[in-house]
């Protein structure tokens, strides 16, 4: 929270879906995919760029198992646009965790050169 408010970031989001949700026979990755379209009007209104959206394939360093599914990074202006989407009345942050087994939300601050 200390970050400065005006400074532009990166969300750097590692997913990693359930095989089957608790609740019906779909997979997280298809409710992740239902939050993805919930939550498109809510990144539109707070001016968010999703930069990279793909499938993470091996691990070059690290472990051999690869932990991660999915990885999503998305560009925000300020810190302010990320806090004020989330708490927005009707973002559907249930519908993404619902998806999810383990994930993994860092927040990246661009360094000058």
């Amino acid at each position: 929270m200390a970050m400065p408010i005006d400074a532009p970031l990166q969300m750097l989001n590692l997913l990693k879906f359930k095989d089957k949700m608790d609740d019906s026979d779909i997979s997280g990755a298809e409710r992740y995919k239902e939050y993805m379209k919930a939550a498109i009007p809510f990144f539109e209104k707070s001016k968010a760029k999703v930069n990279f959206y793909g499938d993470a394939k091996f691990n070059l360093i690290g472990p051999q198992e690869l932990e991660w599914d999915k990885v999503l990074i998305v560009e925000y202006a300020q810190k302010n646009d990320f806090i004020n989407m989330i708490t927005t009345d009707g973002y559907p942050s249930e519908m993404r965790k619902s998806a999810l087994e383990d994930s993994r939300l860092i927040f990246c601050e661009l360094n000058e050169k």
